[in-house]
């Protein structure tokens, strides 16, 4: 019920976000019941039928994907003060998170249950003159379970990868040890017995320290011991001894580091390309359709792809931290450092989506440009448009998603800025210089990738 009363009283954007996680899940429940119908239309070919059920995997991680970020970027999995109180400490909101997520799911597989149904005509005729029987099984008996079991895939995924992302994770003690929860979403554990009421506090005390006495500079001693020094007008003054010695001004912060993944994704997606290559050269290795007909190629093209696909999702958090490094290159303004410190903070955070829409945009340009090699057109089939459009839009979605839990990282940031008197406009052509150095840095970058990728079909 508590999920329930906060899935409704949500804002507009939370709920357009869920939105889109029940539309996509509704997408990949319609591809995953096709695959249930061509096996049943198909009893001969076991083979074929396994095909386009492997092939369902793809839209199916890519949904799972957008609803992590949209879990993490849920407003009501915020741990907020007073929440404790109330019962909802931090395995309590993981787990309304993974229920929110679920409950999506599950109404996009509903949809697409009724969609299906209603395309077999079992709910009030055949539609599209019977069009889509052939691949529906429409002729034979759903059966029931098996379809259940197919659309109860998705949730139980998605709400456990929720789980996992936003599980508590265990902060160490000032000793050095790791602490537990304990109950009421307290932190650690005491081996006295506490009363009740001494919960309240939600065990912030237990790791208080007590309070040093401030360290004063070379030159100072402490007022109790330092006397003021009359001087010949009565006047009074302090010591010589007490006068503090000018200080340097203090370090600027030094940049966020670099993510360590740019070495190790370039190394993977320069192995795909490798096995991509050695794998259209070879006659003896076995063979599997793409999916929608698009084209017959060697196993080893397509672990290729997958390695470079891996490579880019490696490789981009890296790649995003070295755009906004190259922005604050030969003298740079405020506006310029401004927009390449906040790409190289939030690198990690906006490169690995950045780097799966990369990945995705190069595969899809690659098979389009299948047919300027072999002079031929790739046959989309309505199946093969539904899973391209789910992962393309999922992939968008999520990297749209990030930049808005981008945005609510750096919130406070952002207000005591204005509060400084930064102009607003200021901040907005910030965000328009980083998404240009991004668009005009990824985008090469992808096209050469996909070029690159679609040379061994070619052969």
């Amino acid at each position: 019920m508590l999920a329930l009363r906060l899935t409704r009283v949500a804002h507009p954007a939370v709920q357009l976000r869920r939105l889109l996680v029940a539309t996509a899940a509704a997408g990949t429940g319609f591809l995953l019941l096709s695959a249930l119908g061509y096996a049943m239309a198909h009893p001969q070919n076991p083979a074929g039928a396994l095909l386009r059920l492997s092939w369902c995997a793809i839209p199916l991680a890519a949904t799972v994907h957008l609803a992590v970020a949209v879990a993490r970027t849920d407003p009501g999995t915020k741990p907020r003060p007073g929440l404790s109180a109330v019962g909802l400490g931090p395995a309590r909101l993981m787990a309304v998170a993974a229920l929110h997520t679920a409950l999506a799911c599950s109404l996009g597989s509903v949809l697409a249950l009724l969609v299906f149904l209603h395309l077999r005509g079992d709910l009030n005729g055949m539609p599209f003159d019977g069009a889509a029987k052939d691949f529906l099984a429409a002729d034979q008996p759903l059966p029931l379970p098996a379809a259940l079991t197919l659309l109860g895939v998705l949730p139980v995924i998605a709400s456990t990868a929720v789980a996992l992302t936003l599980r508590p994770r265990d902060l160490l003690h000032p000793d050095g040890h790791r602490r537990s929860y304990g109950r009421f979403g307290a932190y650690g554990t005491t081996a006295k017995q506490e009363t009740f009421g001494t919960y309240g506090r939600f065990g912030a005390w237990r790791f208080r320290q007590p309070a040093e006495p401030p360290t004063l500079p070379t030159g100072i001693r402490p007022a109790d011991t330092a006397q003021p020094v009359a001087t010949a007008d009565g006047d009074t003054q302090a010591p010589p001894d007490q006068v503090p010695a000018p200080s340097s001004p203090p370090a600027p912060p030094e940049p966020p580091a670099s993510p360590s993944g740019l070495p190790w994704g370039v190394a993977v997606l320069a192995a795909g390309l490798a096995v991509e290559s050695y794998a259209s050269v070879t006659d003896t290795t076995p063979r599997t359709a793409l999916p929608g007909g698009l084209a017959v190629g060697a196993v080893g093209v397509l672990a290729g792809w997958a390695l470079t696909a891996l490579g880019l999702v490696l490789a981009a958090p890296g790649l995003t931290h070295l755009c906004g490094r190259l922005l604050q290159t030969a003298r740079p303004g405020a506006l310029r450092l401004l927009a390449g410190r906040v790409l190289m903070a939030e690198a990690t955070r906006i490169g690995r989506p950045l780097g799966v829409v990369c990945a995705v945009a190069s595969a899809a340009f690659a098979t389009t440009t299948l047919s300027d090699y072999d002079g031929s057109a790739p046959a989309f089939g309505p199946l093969t448009a539904l899973g391209g459009l789910v992962v393309a839009g999922c992939t968008v979605a999520t990297l749209l998603t990030a930049a808005v839990e981008a945005r609510q990282s750096r919130a406070d940031t952002t207000e005591a800025l204005l509060r400084m008197g930064a102009p607003a406009a200021a901040l907005r052509n910030a965000a328009a210089l980083r998404t240009g150095a991004l668009l005009a840095f990824f985008v090469p970058f992808t096209l050469l990738i996909a070029d690159l990728a679609a040379l061994p079909l070619a052969r």
